[in-house]
């Protein structure tokens, strides 16, 4: 969905969760603008090469990895989703390195109006 995507890592195909993020729900249940941010996600990043970055938890309770994730020109896959608004900034300790960042990111697009702050008056799913 909006906040996890398929990566292959030397032949083999895990699960990653975007730390720091929290984008509305398309898979389990539909919430607004879900799956507005499922796709935006596929189009950032689908057959992409990209670099991945751990913080402090290596997976999540689902056994999904959890990472910083960035495109080949350097931009952060996490922060350029909550920039467009299409996720919220969502702090999960101890995985807190970037949270100033999300933070300013959601600031900015909330007060631009993008995406879901736009559709659905920003509320959090």
């Amino acid at each position: 969905d909006g906040d996890t995507v398929q990566v292959e890592i030397q032949g083999s195909v895990y699960r990653l969760r975007y730390i720091g993020i929290d984008a509305p729900e398309s898979t389990s249940r539909v919430e607004c603008f879900g799956p507005e941010a499922t796709e935006f996600n596929r189009r950032l990043v689908a057959g992409q090469r990209v670099r991945l970055e751990r913080d402090v938890n290596n997976t999540d309770r689902f056994g999904r990895l959890l990472r910083y994730v960035y495109l080949s020109d350097g931009r952060m896959v996490n922060e350029e989703i909550v920039r467009a608004g299409y996720a919220f900034a969502r702090t999960f300790p101890p995985d807190v390195k970037y949270a100033e960042r999300f933070r300013n990111a959601e600031r900015q697009a909330r007060e631009e109006g993008r995406g879901l702050w736009q559709a659905c008056g920003g509320r959090a799913p």
